[in-house]
């Protein structure tokens, strides 16, 4: 199991009782250290449980780095003859491409600066500038390649860690599943990633919600707007859920790649809707990561996403940057 590295800042709000229809699926269940929510509309009422536990289970048998026996594990330490599987292999190739488009503020080798900050299933380490230094040394996506199904280390010591958009692919295979199986409604939420297509039984729109970004490690947010999406998939990054304090100084859970340290910016949260959860998954990470006003840069030249930024101003109060395209997914009050 494992938590990942983008804590849920959004939470689904599908309100289905007083329903009598019968064809409302809802399944439930544990998966990589949190909750997920699935809900579709089926006329031959399947019940698909045994078959998400499946996927989800093998899931984390590919990119859990939780899991000592998954893949991603045994190419952290190293273990010869490991073969790769669909997962390990999507996931490699959309981080590869998320560090190119963002220049590197996206970057799955931070997974040693990740444990030595005590959030990973690492023990924490003594943090001082040397130790960081040191670390720094081997992280960067340029140390490692993927070729011919193999993967190739420029030092040893290069790990990897997918946890930054695991929760929002594992969404995009569930979607995947209920595709195959011939169902067009639908909504699946995992970890508060969400991708949703077709209607409500009422024939609205599935609707989601934005919550406040309010320090809070364990407890749901007052909701701050509500969105509705048919055939795209939401993420939420933001420094409330996951973060430690030392000497005094909260330090969030995202790690610049660059410098080794938790990102230190205004940014609160950043929600980035996309057509797969993956991509917002991994690009709201990198957002936050790069700042208010990097981040309006890069929106810019990346209109396949659409985003709401949260910010923090000189006195305290929330700010909000969204890209143009955003308000068409509010619902209005």
């Amino acid at each position: 199991m494992y938590h990942k590295i983008n804590y849920l800042v959004f939470f689904l709000f599908c309100s289905i009782s007083g329903i009598a229809q019968k064809d409302l699926m809802l399944v439930e269940g544990f998966a990589q250290g949190t909750t997920y929510h699935i809900t579709y509309l089926d006329n031959n009422e399947r019940f698909f449980k045994t078959e998400i536990d499946s996927i989800l289970h093998d899931f984390d048998l590919s990119v859990s780095t939780y899991n000592t026996n998954s893949i991603i594990s045994k190419i952290n330490t190293n273990q010869k003859n490991i073969i790769l599987d669909k997962y390990f292999i999507n996931c490699f190739t959309k981080a590869k491409e998320v560090y190119e488009n963002t220049k590197g503020a996206f970057d799955p080798t931070v997974y040693p600066l990740v444990n030595a900050w005590g959030f990973g299933p690492g023990k924490k380490e003594k943090i001082e500038p040397k130790k960081i230094d040191s670390i720094l040394k081997f992280v960067g996506f340029d140390l490692i390649e993927l070729k011919e199904n193999k993967i190739i280390k420029k030092d040893p010591r290069v790990c990897l860690d997918f946890n930054a958009f695991a929760q929002g692919y594992s969404v995009d295979v569930v979607a995947e599943f209920l595709n195959y199986k011939g169902i067009s409604s639908y909504i699946v939420e995992i970890g508060g990633e969400v991708f949703a297509k077709g209607k409500m039984l009422d024939g609205s729109n599935w609707d989601i919600a934005i919550e406040k970004p309010i320090d809070n490690k364990a407890a749901e947010n007052p909701a701050l707007l509500h969105i509705n999406i048919d055939g795209f998939a939401i993420a939420t990054s933001g420094n409330y859920r996951k973060y430690t304090i030392e000497n005094g100084i909260k330090y969030a859970h995202h790690i610049d790649p660059k410098t080794g340290y938790p990102a230190k910016n205004n940014l609160l949260s950043v929600s980035v809707i996309s057509n797969k959860c993956i991509t917002s998954d991994a690009n709201a990470t990198a957002i936050l990561v790069m700042g208010l006003e990097k981040a309006k840069k890069f929106l810019n030249k990346h209109s396949e996403l659409d985003a709401l930024l949260i910010y923090s101003d000189d006195k305290g109060n929330y700010q909000f940057y969204e890209t143009p395209n955003f308000n068409t997914f509010r619902i209005k009050e």
